[in-house]
């Protein structure tokens, strides 16, 4: 009886001992149902050996990264999903009930700033650097759009809102009657496309031809194309200052390794030293993501301590001494030890792109202030700090009081109601206009994605019977009731995902947390080059020391070393930093 009333509760309402047993339990449930593969015929195996080259190096496009099957993973491949296939297929006749652009104006309209009081706003550039990394669907076109119902009142510029459709990947089969799927226009890989890029085009671009080296001004910044404006980094879509921060600080990362192995290893060519410096780099963004941003967002003692279970093992460093212990993940991490798909061949999942809309991390508002003094240097709102204003702001101000003034700003928590009001009325560069909440609630729809009470029975949580169970706050209950007229199975996943009640140490629900549980593991031990080629014999030990030792803090430190004292007994970059006296 003891053993069934613990099965029946929520790892984050027992002891830590038996909070870990049962997410190490819930992630091999996960692994074992959660994993289906989209592709129709399946991926082919290799035909014959592998390219000498691909051996010890990325390729550009992701290919090769599993030997036996090369295109696994390869930019244009289809994302996976984690919801078993038949239940797919998008809910035509609902796609517009309620209208998403309802749902964005009731539930997610920020009327309060809610901030996350543990971050700071370097953490909702974080995630957006990652994001930008991991997938991009294909862009639809103009001419064929969603039509959304606008409500009365409601200010849009067009009646109905147009949103471009995402393209489908065409079937592969003749007479397929699988759901739509989709392709990943990046590598599904973590390696680091957003500062390299993922075509030979951009990489190219992006070289300097010497020393194995990436382009960065002699004023320390990257540098702008005088056709385009924008910078020379791999991914230049929706930039922000934020972004703009992360792309620049890499890419000085990228050097600082290239200088390293110069000085060590005299003779290696151009081609060597950049191969090996962006090996260490993607390994070194994979490792920040999983021990440094995740802890942070995520500070609940249970989940801080997994999360580093699966980069060093519960030896950690004790683990170097038994060398026969590096097969065991659990006990020495997941790099190093074998690699494993599980259940299916490795992708990146839609279900995994839902859990990351995070858009509510992103304040309208910024104060600049002085990183020496703390002195007020301007206030600026979202729109001001993005595009081409937003690069103004690069070049007018010092970049370390732009790193401080993030750094010690706080972003918004992922709750209903602090959705950035700049973002529902988003105008790219080129002139486009979106509702970003509207579109997040219509791709989800678009493609299949579960709404929230059937995401909960996918995850296998159980679903909620009411509205007041399924949030701690009475009045986005009787908003609910009322947006989705009294239909608890029509929530859509964003909104339930944003109303359910937060564990202790969460800063986002535990539902979403059970593809992270899945996902972020996985795409450790999917990824030869952070499992079992994750070795000296590949990175060399100076690659590998490089990452082991080095933090988010010390790469801050590293190109920015007057914001020592900002960052002065903090345990991540993602923390608030400390404030000098004005």
């Amino acid at each position: 009886m003891a053993v069934d009333k613990v099965r029946d509760r929520e790892w984050f309402d027992l002891s830590p001992v038996a909070a870990g047993a049962k997410l190490v339990e819930k992630r091999a449930e996960l692994r074992e149902k959660n994993l289906h593969d989209t592709e129709e015929p399946p991926l082919a195996k290799a035909d014959g050996p592998p390219p000498a080259e691909v051996l010890t190096a990325r390729t550009v496009d992701g290919s090769w990264n599993d030997l036996s099957c090369p295109f696994m993973g390869k930019a244009g491949t289809r994302f996976g999903r984690n919801t078993p296939i038949p239940q797919t297929f998008p809910d035509t006749a609902n796609l517009m009930n309620p209208s998403p652009r309802t749902v964005s104006l009731e539930l997610f309209t920020r009327t309060t700033f809610q901030p996350v009081p543990f971050l700071n706003v370097l953490a909702a550039a974080w995630i957006q650097f990652m994001v930008h990394d991991w997938f991009v669907h294909k862009k639809g076109s103009w001419d064929d759009a969603h039509e959304v119902p606008v409500p009365a009142g409601d200010n849009w510029h067009e009646r109905p809102m147009r949103v471009p459709i995402t393209p489908a990947d065409p079937p592969k089969q003749a007479g397929s009657a699988r759901p739509p799927a989709y392709a990943n226009e990046n590598s599904h890989w973590w390696d680091g496309s957003q500062v390299y890029g993922e075509t030979a085009a951009k990489q190219a671009n992006i070289r300097t031809g010497q020393d194995g080296k990436v382009k960065v001004s002699d004023d320390g910044r990257l540098p702008v194309d005088p056709i385009t404006g924008l910078e020379h980094t791999g991914f230049t879509d929706n930039g922000w200052v934020g972004l703009s921060l992360l792309h620049l600080l890499f890419a000085r990362e990228h050097n600082a390794v290239c200088d390293m192995f110069k000085k060590k290893y005299s003779s290696w060519s151009d081609e060597k030293l950049f191969q090996q410096a962006r090996l260490v780099v993607s390994a070194l963004l994979a490792k920040i993501h999983t021990v440094d941003w995740s802890c942070a967002i995520l500070p609940n003692p249970v989940t801080t301590a997994g999360l580093r279970v699966n980069w060093r093992g519960l030896l950690g460093d004790t683990q170097k001494v038994f060398g026969n212990l590096q097969s065991n993940d659990l006990l020495a991490g997941i790099p190093g030890s074998p690699t494993d798909h599980h259940a299916a061949p490795y992708a990146l999942t839609e279900e995994f792109a839902s859990v990351y809309r995070m858009h509510p991390l992103m304040p309208d508002d910024y104060v600049l202030r002085s990183s020496t003094n703390g002195a007020e240097l301007g206030r600026y709102e979202l729109p001001d700090m993005s595009g081409p204003r937003g690069r103004q702001i690069l070049k007018r101000f010092e970049l370390t009081d732009l790193f401080y003034s993030l750094g010690i700003a706080n972003p918004g928590a992922i709750r209903l109601h602090n959705y950035p009001r700049h973002l529902q009325m988003f105008v790219k560069d080129s002139g486009e206009r979106f509702d970003l909440a509207t579109v997040d609630i219509l791709r989800d729809r678009e493609r299949g994605v579960p709404r929230y009470n059937a995401f909960r029975r996918m995850v296998h949580k159980p679903a909620y019977e009411t509205f007041e169970e399924m949030t701690d706050n009475p009045q986005w209950a009787q908003e609910m009731k009322s947006v989705y007229n009294n239909d608890i199975e029509k929530v859509d996943l964003m909104v339930g995902l944003m109303c359910e009640p937060l564990p202790e140490g969460m800063g986002f629900s535990d539902t979403a947390f059970r593809i992270f549980l899945l996902m972020a593991s996985r795409r450790l031990k999917s990824d030869r080059f952070l499992s079992k080629d994750y070795r000296p014999e590949v990175y060399t030990k100076e690659g590998i020391d490089w990452v082991e030792e080095t933090s988010m803090i010390d790469i801050i430190k590293r190109h920015f070393p007057s914001l020592a004292p900002a960052l002065k007994d903090k345990e991540s970059a993602f923390h608030p930093w400390n404030q000098v006296e004005t």
